[in-house]
C-alpha cells in the first residue's frame, strides 16, 4: 500500500491511499464467505457455495462493493499511522479509482489537530479581586443559616413577600386546559421566582381561599411562548419564624458556645470560598489571556458537530421543534438569528479552548492517573445523583469515556500554567494559588476542572464511518 499527506489547511489534510488488488486478498476471502452465507445456490450447502459459483450467479459488482467497504476503512487507518496524522473526527471517503484486480485508489479528507505555537507562560499576568469580607456579607451568611433552622407558622392575614403559600394552580390557552400546568397542593414562597412570571404580583395580598388570576406566556411544553390565562387559588398563608441570634441558637447551628465566636467562623468561611472563588477567577482570566494571545486554527468540521451538538441540546426538552425554540427565545427577548450567533460564537471559543489546552497537555507531557480519573468519575456522579458504577456505564454506553479522560487532562494543563503565571489583585499583592492549584512538584496538587464547555463533538480521534464507498 501506498500512501501520501496533502495538507489543504491547517486543520485538514487529504490522504491519498493506493490498495494493490494482492493486499486485499483476504478481504475477497471474507466476502465471499459473507456472500455466500446469505445466497441460496442449488447444489451446495449455505456458504460452500465456490467464489466462481457465486460470481457466475450474482455478478462481480457485490463482491467488489463488499471490500470496498471493508478495506477503505482498515487502510485508511493503517495510512494515518503511517503518516503520523492527528486526526479529528470521522472523515469524507471518494473512490477515486476501482480497476478490478488491480488497484483500489481512494482518498480521505480529514480534519486535523493544528500546529500551534505556545507563549512563555511565566509572562502572562492576570489582576483578580481582592479577598474582602464585610460585615453586611457576614450578617447576610448569618441570616441564611437561621433561615434553615426557621419555622412556618400560619397566619390569618393577606399574604405578603417572603410568605409561604400552599395553591392550587389552572392555565388555559384560547379556552383550552393546559395539562401540564395544573396542580394542587403546591407549596410556593412568594418572591422566590420558582414559577411563572405574573404570579408574584397576582397572590401578594390574597388570603387563604381566595382566587385570583393573571395572564403569563408559557417558557415550555405544547403552548410555549402562547399567553396563558391562570387560576390560582391560595389555600393557606404561612410566614417563617425566625431564631434568635443567640448563644443558644449558635449552639443549636454549631459546634461553638457563643454566638461571637459562631459569627467569627462564618467570617472565616467567607473568606475560604472568596479565595476559591479568587481562583477560579484568575483560572478563567488566565484561560481567556491564552486564547487572546494564541493563535488557534478551527477545524470547520468540528466546530459544525459542535454547533449541532449544542443546537440538539437546545431544543431537546421542546420535541425538537424549531417552532418552539423561536417562541421561547421571543419570551426571552431574543430572536433566532441572535441565538445562532451566539450558538456559533460560543461553540468556536470552546472548540478552540480544548485544542489548545491539548497542546499544553502534550507540551508539558502532562498524564493522568486512575486515581485522578477515579476522582472526576466520583465527582460527576455526585453532580448527576447516580452511583460511580452508574456512571461509567452510561459513560461506556455514549462513548464518553475518553472525553472525561482529556477534560481531567485538561484541567491539569490549564493549573500548570496558572502556576507559572502572575497573579494580582487591583492593590499590587501577589496572590498564591497553591491552595486552590497545588505547587507543581506536590504528589497532592489539586486538579481543578476546565471551564463549563461541553467536549465537542469532534474532537477526539475517531473510528471511520462504515459503508464508506457510499459516501
Amino acid at each position: 500500500m501506498k500512501s501520501t499527506v496533502e495538507q489543504l489547511s491547517p486543520t485538514r489534510v487529504k490522504i491519498n491511499v493506493e490498495v494493490p488488488f494482492d493486499e486485499l486478498k483476504p478481504n475477497f476471502d471474507r466476502a465471499y464467505r459473507k456472500i455466500a452465507q446469505q445466497v441460496r445456490i442449488p447444489g451446495f450447502r449455505p456458504g460452500k457455495a465456490p467464489a466462481r459459483v457465486l460470481e457466475s450467479r450474482i455478478g462481480r459488482e457485490p463482491v467488489l462493493d463488499e471490500v470496498v467497504n471493508e478495506a477503505i476503512p482498515v487502510k485508511y487507518l493503517e495510512a494515518v499511522r503511517a503518516g503520523e496524522v492527528r486526526t479529528l473526527g470521522q472523515p469524507d471517503f471518494e473512490v477515486t479509482k476501482l480497476e478490478d484486480r488491480e488497484v483500489l485508489e481512494f482518498t480521505a479528507e480529514v480534519d486535523v489537530r493544528p500546529e500551534i505555537a505556545l507563549p512563555d507562560f511565566a509572562g502572562l499576568s492576570v489582576t483578580v479581586d481582592e479577598v474582602e469580607v464585610t460585615d453586611e456579607e457576614v450578617e447576610q451568611e448569618l441570616e441564611s443559616v437561621r433561615t434553615r433552622f426557621g419555622t412556618l407558622k400560619g397566619v390569618d392575614r393577606p399574604a405578603q413577600d417572603g410568605d409561604f403559600l400552599s395553591i392550587d394552580l389552572a392555565a388555559t390557552v384560547d379556552g383550552e386546559e393546559v395539562e401540564e400546568a395544573a396542580t394542587t397542593g403546591l407549596s410556593y414562597e412568594i418572591g422566590s421566582g420558582q414559577l411563572v412570571d405574573g404570579i408574584d404580583e397576582a397572590v401578594v395580598g390574597a388570603s387563604a381561599g381566595e382566587t385570583r388570576t393573571f395572564t403569563t406566556k408559557l417558557v415550555a411544553g405544547k403552548y410555549v411562548g402562547r399567553d396563558a390565562d391562570v387560576k390560582v387559588t391560595v389555600n393557606s398563608v404561612k410566614e417563617r419564624e425566625l431564631p434568635e441570634a443567640d448563644d443558644d441558637f449558635a449552639q443549636l447551628a454549631s459546634e461553638f458556645d457563643t454566638i461571637e465566636e459562631f459569627t467569627a467562623n462564618l467570617r472565616e468561611q467567607l473568606a475560604r470560598m472568596k479565595k476559591v472563588q479568587q481562583g477560579v477567577q484568575a483560572r478563567d482570566k488566565i484561560l481567556d489571556a491564552l486564547l487572546e494571545s494564541v493563535e488557534v486554527p478551527l477545524p470547520e468540521k468540528v466546530v459544525e458537530a459542535e454547533v449541532s451538538s449544542r443546537r440538539h441540546d437546545a431544543v431537546h426538552d421542546l420535541d425538537h421543534s424549531e417552532e418552539a425554540l423561536a417562541k421561547l427565545l421571543e419570551t426571552q427577548g431574543t430572536s433566532i438569528e441572535e441565538f445562532n450567533s451566539e450558538l456559533q460564537t460560543e461553540s468556536e471559543k470552546a472548540v478552540r479552548t480544548q485544542l489548545l489546552l491539548d497542546a499544553i497537555a502534550e507540551a508539558e507531557k502532562i498524564t493522568v492517573d486512575d486515581a485522578e480519573l477515579t476522582e472526576r468519575i466520583v465527582y460527576q456522579a455526585q453532580r448527576y445523583g447516580v452511583s460511580p458504577d452508574e456512571y461509567v456505564r452510561r459513560a461506556q454506553e455514549s462513548g464518553q469515556l475518553t472525553a472525561i479522560f482529556a477534560d481531567v487532562r485538561r484541567g491539569k494543563a490549564l493549573a500548570s500554567v496558572v502556576r507559572r503565571a502572575t497573579v494580582t489583585t487591583a492593590s499590587g499583592a501577589e496572590v498564591d494559588l497553591d491552595e486552590l492549584f497545588g505547587r507543581e512538584d506536590s504528589a497532592e496538587a489539586e486538579t481543578p476542572e476546565t471551564p463549563e464547555t461541553p467536549v465537542p463533538t469532534g474532537a477526539t480521534e475517531e473510528t471511520p464511518a462504515e459503508n464508506p464507498a457510499e459516501k
